[in-house]
């Protein structure tokens, strides 16, 4: 029993020096929704207080994030919400998939699947009160509003 639990001990110490890379970018990206889209103060807020952690190019590591596996658990987190939606990166999709992106924030926050519950146990400041809600689904749907009329582009279909 005492060498399976100095070999696990060796493995957690181990583990600690495989390190992904973090998601902290020190510049706006040029494709960041708010380079073409007004995101008001209080929105910006929002979004970074609830949301950009995992749907932005820059999170804000808590201290457990340097602690291994947990590292590992975080940054997969993170890779996913990127892939579903990653604001910092928002300009460079196509129009319609801006627009579909933005109808999965309402039905996301309307199902309260968004902030993630193992995320919001960490991080409770990320609740969004019912306020935060109508503040983020009445931008949405100005941001769609926007994109719908944008002469440079095709009509939806």
């Amino acid at each position: 029993m005492r060498k399976l639990l100095l070999l696990l001990l060796i493995a957690l110490i181990a583990i600690q020096f495989i390190r992904p890379e973090k998601n902290i970018s020190t510049t706006v990206s040029p494709t960041d929704i708010a380079n073409k889209y007004t995101v008001p103060a209080e929105v910006a807020a929002v979004l970074k207080r609830s949301c950009n952690d995992c749907h932005s190019n820059n999170t804000n590591y808590p201290w457990y994030s340097n602690i291994q596996p947990l590292t590992w658990w975080l940054n997969d987190h993170i890779k996913d919400g990127k892939r579903h939606l990653n604001f910092s990166n928002f300009t460079a999709y196509s129009y319609k998939r801006q627009d579909h992106k933005l109808e999965e924030v309402t039905e996301s926050i309307e199902k309260h699947e968004m902030p993630l519950p193992s995320y919001t146990s960490m991080h409770a400041e990320a609740k969004l009160s019912e306020a935060d809600k109508k503040l983020l689904a009445s931008w949405v749907t100005a941001v769609r509003t926007e994109i719908r009329k944008d002469t440079t582009l095709p009509a939806l279909k």
